[in-house]
């Protein structure tokens, strides 16, 4: 019989309920949360900065496609019993190779980005306390000793409360920037103004996409559903995390139509830009509205900092698991093992050499190809496995299901070639 993960709630199997239930929800919001960093907040901005309402419909678009392949994964982990690293192996050693490398690289540069993100609102809210390395660490060091000493269930409620804070702050800013409803409405019509082509395939494929979406079925087997007796609580729970996370982009992108384009003015690329837009809040309505940004721009990136060191450990923890079984002796939950640890540890202290350094020329190469590849990856080999006699006839995909995951992993192509295109070869 497949490995599953151990549970972190405490919920058996046979548990399960007959019809969903608003009270199970929870791993969506932990996964649409960790997906949704400061730097989708700046493209956002960007995307309402230049062009307004316009490309509004792409928002939309973004969040049924995050939907499609949250629902996609979470449906391979409860209708076969088998973690998603399980499946891509059976697609052949190549799965391997790709991952390894992906995880490894990856994990060492996104841990220092991870990092600077989280200390930049903390440095701007309490200046002069410490410089902006000092707060990196710092906020390093709380995710490793937060996510080490607590299980799925805490890491749960914690994310769901930071959740709540981004949500209230967003929605407070589009309404104090007094949207144009009109307008808004408008930019549900799909058009492509001139030069909008590159922002309108990184609103669609940005907001929320990481490898965090490969993490979804592991913190639904982590919740404790672990079978398909599961999957209409799983696919009311990806449901509502994404269309919160669609209220929430579309929120960014009011405050970027009404604030920056209205206006004219320009934000850094980057998290920085978040710092431009509080600047900005801060002279428009006055010190406190900037400082509430700033504790949501926080919650932003710290919940993306505790999501990747959880959720990502939980999937390197799969894959050592399936080459070195003993790593994991028998009844040891994934969160307590040696490599889930073990890429803590990796997430956390190697990456915090970076914050004294400029990034190697060579490694942000690298990191930047085997990251442009791993939205593709996910799409086309979640259609591949669902479509094959590895999946349960009754769970395969669907024409819908087929037809969404197909246009993700052709727009998540382009976005690759785009994103490889860019990089300072």
């Amino acid at each position: 019989m497949a490995e599953t993960l151990q549970t972190g709630t405490g919920e058996s199997e046979n548990s399960a309920p007959r019809k969903a239930s608003w009270r199970y929800i929870g791993p969506g919001i932990v996964v649409a949360a960790t997906g949704v960093g400061a730097g989708d907040l700046v493209a956002t901005l960007i995307a309402g900065s230049k062009f307004g309402y316009t490309l509004l419909w792409a928002a939309v678009i973004g969040c049924l496609v995050k939907i499609s392949l949250a629902e996609a994964a979470g449906r391979w982990h409860l209708a076969t019993g088998r973690t998603l690293f399980d499946g891509w192996r059976s697609l052949g050693s190549w799965t391997t190779v790709y991952f390894a490398g992906y995880v490894v690289v990856w994990g060492f540069v996104y841990g220092a980005a991870a990092m600077s993100s989280s200390a930049l609102p903390l440095a701007a809210l309490f200046p002069d306390t410490m410089d902006l390395k000092a707060w990196a660490v710092l906020c390093g060091l709380v995710g490793l000793v937060f996510v080490w000493f607590n299980r799925y269930v805490v890491f749960e409620k914690v994310m769901t409360v930071l959740v709540g804070v981004m949500f209230l702050v967003t929605v407070y800013l589009a309404i104090r920037v007094t949207p144009h409803l009109g307008a808004a409405f408008a930019g549900l019509a799909p058009v492509l103004p001139d030069g909008s082509l590159i922002y309108t395939l990184g609103l669609i494929g940005g907001v929320g996409g990481t490898i965090t979406l490969a993490a979804y079925g592991y913190w639904i087997n982590a919740k404790g559903w672990t079978d398909a007796g599961w999957m209409k609580v799983m696919r009311l729970d990806n449901r509502v995390a994404y269309v919160t996370t669609g209220i929430f982009v579309v929120a960014m992108l009011f405050v970027g139509a009404e604030l920056l384009h209205s206006s004219g003015v320009a934000i850094a690329k980057g998290d920085r830009g978040l710092l431009d837009l509080t600047d900005i809040l801060a002279d428009r309505y006055g010190t406190p509205t900037a400082k509430l940004f700033l504790v949501g721009f926080f919650a932003t990136s710290f919940t993306s900092l505790i999501g990747v060191w959880h959720g990502v450990s939980l999937m390197f923890a799969d894959f050592v698991t399936k080459y070195r079984p003993s790593l994991v002796p028998e009844g040891t939950s994934r969160e307590r093992s040696l490599p889930f640890r073990a890429y803590l540890l990796w997430l956390t202290f190697p990456p915090i050499g970076l914050l004294f350094l400029d990034q190697p020329f060579g490694l942000v190469i690298v990191y930047g190809v085997i990251g442009a590849f791993f939205m593709p990856f996910l799409a086309l080999t979640l259609l591949w496995l669902l479509n094959s006699s590895r999946t349960p006839d009754a769970w395969r995909n669907g024409l819908l299901s087929n037809g969404m995951l197909a246009a993700a992993g052709l727009l998540f192509v382009v976005l690759c070639v785009q994103q490889v295109r860019e990089l300072p070869w």
